[in-house]
């Protein structure tokens, strides 16, 4: 028997989204297994995980001595260990289970 083709009106519809909204309304950290810890005092400020992070959820700062610094939103984070594979500094940023 010849399978009949269905018509573009035919399909039922997949998921639909109803109110389209941007990753700040969505927060996408909850479902990761590993998390960065950044040893603050270990930070040189080469910025190497804030511009590598996919997510953008590494912001960077000033400390005290006017040092650039970092720091990890996780309310974004999705623990992909981007950060922690491009830090020069060993064991600056490390992935650890959640």
């Amino acid at each position: 028997m010849e399978e009949q083709l269905k018509t573009a009106r035919e399909i039922t519809p997949g998921p639909v989204v109803e109110r389209p909204v941007t990753s700040l309304e969505n927060l996408t950290g909850g479902w990761r297994s590993f998390i960065p810890k950044i040893d603050i005092d270990k930070c040189v400020g080469c910025l190497n995980c804030w511009i590598y992070c996919p997510e953008a959820c590494i912001t960077r700062y000033e400390d005290e001595n006017k040092k650039l610094k970092v720091k990890i939103n996780y309310d974004y984070c999705k623990g992909c260990g981007i950060c922690a594979a491009v830090c020069p500094v060993k064991d600056c940023i490390v992935m650890e289970r959640q």
